[in-house]
């Protein structure tokens, strides 16, 4: 087998090129139909002056998007009585691979002989527009783009050599974790794009939920705004067939403005990109419902380096709003906080059922997930033999023989475990400590992993297992709360930010309780919060989410 030939990288050195494979792992050609709408979405249109404009394309492969591009910069060229040699900078196009390049510029040279430019005019320009280089390890040249467009390769970190994978990593700061590599093209296009520039790109969408992503969501909310999203997960979009969950994302270099979300069916396809295209530029309606496609137009997006909420369009919208006009659960104004409950490292050791294990007072009368499965809590009689006092502190062994004795005989487990062997004078601590004042406050309980969500008051007395996130409150009466979070509403919340587990279970875990946005307990009027105790009471979902839409001033819950 030859050896790939070698690269520049950032510092100077060579680096050898990824083998053919992998890289051809990452190929898939996007259809013409789709380059069309992304040009379209971008502005990359003849009725601007493509020619003074730059244009790059980070990954050019066989040349799906230069071939649009070559006609459209052509027809400008024209209209504006320029030769093509004019606009040899206009567009800056990378490839890794030799016959890649090659290809590209054969595409480029027959769309341009066809439109009747001079041979050697032709040959220059697809010299200059198409080049051989590792985008993410380009020097930069100061010269920003207005537009960055493309497909970038979908190729984990994993499988690059590791040498180019440390390069990726140092020349790109938002691939952390097991990032896929179009993180990194997403990151450089974006920091190449001159003010009121726009990025265009088809590809995965998991970024805007995995924790790989998270970097590059941060990138995104602090300097950049997203213009658009368009799912294509069930559309036809390449001429190979790929799982790629794939979106078309629209990212310019500006203060974040309004948005557009948008999802699409398997009748997705030419017709209906031009129908959606209209709509998007011309069209003042807030929301669009095809059967090709459902879109809705944002105030802005969704901020921060958290995951980014995945829903349809409209209950994107109405998430957007809710979380505009109202304050998150978690709040210092209503003293309202959410928690877990203990971890302890050793379940066995530290969980029992039998009331004369140890001394009585080391005894925590504890809340297991199956105690709340009615919507009550039906105590099962566990407790946690409990090493902590009163104070947070770790109890004398020396003050307790039949604990003592207890935990030795468990000695080995206990030991083993990493909080032990972190801390081997604080060997019998459980993972958490205890915050006994919690046992005594009355407390919504909420099951990790649950098909729908399911709070459960405890009137007080027990302390929560790590399985059970809780809620406390000084200001909200549990009851009117715990209606609001049994309705749709409060749900459709988690689903949006939650990850879905196997069969649709989702995970009620702390960072996604906080997502859900409440009224005011002192702005629901009497009617209101009576008809949601009396929900919560009879465990009337229907019933909670008629009071909870009244409470947030809805009509309707979208699908």
């Amino acid at each position: 087998m030859a050896t790939a030939p070698a690269l520049p990288g950032l510092d100077g050195t060579w680096l050898p090129a990824p083998q053919a494979e992998a890289v051809q792992h990452g190929e898939v050609f996007t259809r013409r139909w789709v380059v069309e709408a992304i040009l379209d979405l971008v502005g990359y249109t003849t009725d601007r002056d493509l020619a003074g404009m730059r244009l790059v394309e980070p990954a050019c492969g066989a040349g799906a998007f230069l071939g649009v591009i070559c006609e459209r910069l052509s027809a400008v060229c024209r209209q504006h009585g320029r030769s093509i040699r004019e606009a040899a900078g206009a567009v800056t196009a990378f490839d890794l691979l030799d016959r890649n390049v090659q290809r590209s510029r054969d595409v480029v040279t027959q769309r341009l002989r066809a439109d009747g430019w001079a041979e050697d005019d032709i040959a220059a320009v697809a010299r200059s527009w198409v080049r051989r280089g590792d985008y993410l390890l380009q020097e930069p040249t100061g010269q920003g783009a207005d537009f960055v467009v493309g497909n970038p390769p979908y190729i984990r970190l994993e499988d690059v050599p590791d040498q180019r994978m440390k390069a990726y990593r140092a020349a790109c700061a938002s691939m952390g974790g097991r990032a896929d590599i179009y993180i990194g093209f997403y990151e450089v296009g974006l920091r190449s794009l001159k003010p009121g520039g726009v990025l265009g790109f088809i590809c995965a969408d998991r970024w805007m939920r995995n924790q790989y992503g998270r970097r590059l969501r941060e990138l995104v909310s602090s300097r950049y705004s997203v213009d658009l999203v368009l799912t294509l997960h069930d559309v036809d979009a390449f001429h190979d067939q790929v799982s790629a969950y794939p979106a078309i994302t629209v990212i310019s270099n500006a203060a974040q403005g309004a948005a557009v979300a948008a999802d699409t069916t398997k009748q997705f396809g030419p017709q209906e990109a031009e129908d959606f295209r209209a709509w998007v530029g011309a069209s003042q309606q807030s929301r669009v419902s095809t059967p090709a496609y459902h879109a809705a137009r944002l105030p802005h997006w969704f901020t921060g380096a958290d995951s980014w909420p995945a829903a349809s369009p409209a209950r994107l919208a109405l998430l957007e709003d809710l979380s505009d006009r109202f304050e998150p659960l978690e709040s210092a104004s209503t003293g309202t906080r959410v928690g877990i409950g203990v971890a302890t490292g050793a379940d066995k050791v530290f969980i029992t059922h039998d009331r004369d294990l140890v001394e009585a007072d080391r005894l925590l009368p504890l809340a297991m997930v199956r105690d709340t499965g009615s919507g009550s809590i039906h105590w099962g009689g566990a407790h946690l033999v409990n090493p902590w006092d009163a104070s947070g502190n770790l109890v004398d062994l020396a003050n307790y023989p039949r604990l003592t004795a207890y935990f030795r005989k468990h000695s080995g487990p206990l030991r083993k475990r990493y909080v032990a062997a972190k801390q081997p004078l604080r060997w019998y601590k459980t993972i958490d400590k205890v915050d006994h004042q919690l046992t005594r406050k009355p407390k919504l309980l909420l099951p990790d992993m649950k098909l729908t969500i399911h709070p459960v008051l405890d009137p007080g007395g027990l302390y929560p297992h790590h399985n059970l996130y809780f809620i406390v409150s000084e200001a909200w009466d549990l009851r009117v709360l715990g209606g609001l979070l049994l309705s749709k509403v409060a749900e459709a919340f988690v689903e949006a930010y939650a990850v879905k587990m196997r069969g649709g279970t989702l995970r009620f875990q702390a960072q996604y309780l906080r997502k859900i946005r409440v009224p005011a307990p002192s702005g629901i009027p009497e009617d209101i919060r009576v008809a949601l105790a009396d929900a919560f009471d009879r465990r009337d979902v229907q019933a909670a989410t008629q009071a909870a839409l009244r409470a947030y001033g809805l009509q309707e819950l979208p699908d």
